[in-house]
This record gives C-alpha cells, sequence and structure tokens, in this order.
C-alpha cells in the first residue's frame, strides 16, 4: 500500500477542515502528540488501515486522498427532483399560444421575489411553465416584439442559471446552458443591461469548471465594454455593471493566493465601490441588490474565498446593521453562510454554529437543500466533540446524523 507522505497529506487536510492538532486527536480518540508524530512522520510505523479510514472518514475526503495525491474523481451527486424538473425544461418544448407580455413580466417578478426571499420550492413549480411560456413568445414574435421578447427570455434563463448555480456540480452543466442562452438572447435583445447581466452568470459558470483566470478576463472586459452604455441607463445599468465587477472580484479568488491575485481581487472591488459611489445608494434594481453594502459583502466573501478570516470578520464589522437588514432575505442569508466560514478559519466555531443557526432561520432553503451548507454543518457538527442541541437539530434537517 502506498503510504508515503500520509502524515503530510493529513495535515494539509485538517487544516483545511479547520481542526486544530488538538481537535483532530480528540475526533480520532488519540492525543495531540499521536498527531504531531503522525503528521511529522516521526511514528515508526505507518497507521493501520482501520485508523487511516477513521480519519478519512472524520476529514470528509475519500481515503484515496490520503494514500496518494492524485485527485479523486468528484463523487456524482444527483439534485433534489423540483430541480430536475427544472433541468427538463431546458430541454422540452411545448406547443402552445403565445402569451402576453404582461403576463410573462408578471410571471418573472413572482419567481424573482420568491428567489430573493429563498422559496426556492414555489420557484421551482412556477419556473417550468415560465420557460415554455416565454419560448412560445419568442417564437410568435415580430419586428416590433423580437427585441422585447428575447429580453424577457434572457432574463428567464438567468434566473434559471442562478437557480441551479445553488446546487453545484450536480447542476453545473445545466446551469452553464442557461447562461449561455441567456447571453445569447441578450444578444438577439441588443439590450446592454440584459448582455452584461448575463454575462455576470456566464463568469460564474467558467469559474466554476477551473478556469478563474479566462472568468477574470470575460467579466472585466465585458463591463469595460460595455461600461460607457451602462452608465447612462440609470440605477438599472449601474447595478448591472457593478455586479458584474463583483462578479469578476469573486472570479478572482479561484486563484491561488498569491500577491497579484490579492491585488486583481482588491481591484475589481475598487471598480465596483467607484460604480456603487455613482448610484449612491443601496437598490434593488433588476434584482441586484447593488450598492454600497453589497460592495462590503462581496469583499467579505472574497476576503474569506482566499482564507483570510480575520480580514473578513474585520470587513464584517464595519456593515451598518439597517443597511444589511434592508437587503433580500438570499442575499444577507448568504451573508450569514459566509460569516461563519471566516469563524471557521479564526478557530471560532461556536461563533460560526451561531452564524449558520440563523441563517437557518432565516432562510431554511438556503441552508438545508444547498450542497456547499450542508458540507459546512457537517464540518461544524465534526468539528464539535459534543454538538450542542441547535447544531444537532439543523443537522438533522440537513438529512446528516447528529
Amino acid at each position: 500500500m502506498p503510504t508515503n507522505g500520509i502524515g503530510r497529506r493529513i495535515a494539509y487536510w485538517r487544516e483545511r477542515r479547520g481542526f486544530t492538532q488538538a481537535d483532530f486527536g480528540r475526533l480520532m480518540g488519540q492525543s495531540r502528540r499521536w498527531v504531531q508524530d503522525v503528521e511529522g512522520g516521526h511514528r515508526q510505523t505507518d497507521p493501520r488501515l482501520s485508523i487511516l479510514e477513521r480519519a478519512a472518514d472524520i476529514l470528509r475526503i475519500p481515503l484515496e486522498q490520503l494514500l496518494t495525491d492524485a485527485p479523486a474523481p468528484p463523487p456524482r451527486a444527483q439534485p433534489p427532483a423540483p430541480v430536475l424538473a427544472v433541468v427538463d425544461a431546458l430541454h422540452h418544448t411545448v406547443d402552445q399560444p403565445a402569451p402576453q407580455e404582461a403576463d410573462l413580466r408578471r410571471r418573472l417578478t413572482y419567481c424573482c421575489g420568491a428567489f430573493q426571499a429563498c422559496h426556492y420550492g414555489a420557484l421551482a413549480r412556477e419556473l417550468p411553465k415560465l420557460l415554455t411560456l416565454t419560448r412560445a413568445a419568442v417564437a410568435a414574435a415580430n419586428l416590433e416584439t423580437r427585441s422585447s421578447t428575447h429580453a424577457i427570455l434572457s432574463r428567464v434563463y438567468q434566473l434559471t442559471a442562478s437557480y441551479l448555480q445553488k446546487y453545484g456540480e450536480a447542476t453545473l452543466p445545466q446551469a452553464s446552458v442557461a447562461a449561455d442562452r441567456a447571453l445569447a438572447a441578450a444578444e438577439i435583445a441588443a439590450d446592454p443591461v440584459a448582455i452584461a447581466a448575463a454575462s455576470r452568470r456566464v463568469t460564474k459558470n467558467i469559474s466554476r469548471q477551473g478556469r478563474p483566470g479566462a472568468a477574470v478576463v470575460f467579466a472585466s472586459t465585458t463591463a469595460n465594454r460595455l461600461r460607457a452604455d451602462l452608465e447612462t441607463r440609470g440605477p438599472e445599468g449601474l447595478s448591472t455593471l457593478g455586479m458584474l465587477y463583483l462578479s469578476a472580484a469573486i472570479a478572482a479568488t479561484g486563484n491561488a493566493r498569491s500577491p497579484d491575485a490579492i491585488n486583481a481581487m482588491q481591484n475589481l472591488i475598487g471598480e465596483a465601490e467607484d460604480v456603487a459611489d455613482q448610484q449612491g445608494e443601496d437598490l434593488n434594481a433588476d434584482w441586484t441588490s447593488f450598492g454600497p453594502t453589497n460592495v462590503t459583502l462581496h469583499q467579505i466573501d472574497a476576503l474569506t474565498r482566499f482564507e483570510d478570516g480575520w480580514s473578513a470578520l474585520e470587513a464584517a464589522s464595519s456593515l451598518d446593521a439597517e443597511s444589511l437588514a434592508a437587503l433580500s432575505r438570499e442575499r444577507r442569508a448568504r451573508h450569514l453562510i459566509t460569516e461563519a466560514r471566516a469563524n471557521v478559519l479564526t478557530r471560532r466555531p461556536d461563533a460560526a454554529v451561531q452564524a449558520v443557526v440563523t441563517a437557518n432561520a432565516l432562510a431554511p432553503e438556503e441552508v438545508q437543500g444547498r450542497p456547499s451548507t450542508v458540507s459546512l454543518v457537517k464540518d461544524l457538527l465534526g468539528a464539535s466533540p459534543a454538538p450542542g442541541r441547535e447544531l444537532r437539530n439543523l443537522a438533522q434537517r440537513c438529512g446528516l446524523r447528529a
């Protein structure tokens, strides 16, 4: 069995999971000194297979990750049934009479509101029908309505991409399809706001495909190209422009942490700050929640992604509570989850648990239904030798053993 470097790999994954040597030793039923010896390669014999299996379970990695440096293939996940209904709607067309644009806009407003309220079950029930109706309207459009119906279609595909992106790798291919279709429809509509908004979703997908550098170039180039047009469109254009710069900043965190990567992220945050200053206040134009507060939230997220938990929490302390409370439920819940991750990085598990529990009270579907958040809850559960009642209850709601 190839065992060279096991201690080094255990140390790497222990630190990634936010465990101290004492934490990991307690979970393993061993002493801190035992962990030190294993990680330092000072033990005379390699750990038994049963011990390695337990370590892999605690660290939430395949056993092969401890035995070799070769990356393990990602597990195949199956999204929930309501999500699959939306996926199916991407690929099915039903012949039916074209609806009025007013009806489409009314349905779209409802779905966007459901997304921002984290009512994903309601959104999943309505979104397949909205996709079908909007495609019927586009098929029936004439020269006079072609642009406006494609603009609506772009917005529907953008919402579909944002919804599917919440379910991680399991729906990444379908989210990419939706984002690409959103951009294609926006270009037919020749609407700079729609093009920039759709480009945000494309940026996220490029980054999640393991190409953060390409994502940054795509987003920043698009923002710079459309900036003059967007600045003439009032809050809708400014909000979309600012969010595109923020999308580029988050994509920049996908590169290995380095002075250049951090500088690139900070420059893009600075561009968004300039746009927020032009706008002057927090608004929800075109469902963006863009403004000075959201710029700070993205800065906190970016710092956390670069594993700079202390700087993230320091930035969070500058937030105005009233401005934060005025944002959408979805945005506030995501911020609480980011705060939880920052607290994990700074070895503050109690604060991390409280942030996740608060997020769950605010938006249960944002916490219990998302793979990344369920994974965070599992990490918190594993890091606590005696999980409290709130954490155990949340873990059970997430389908975890507590």
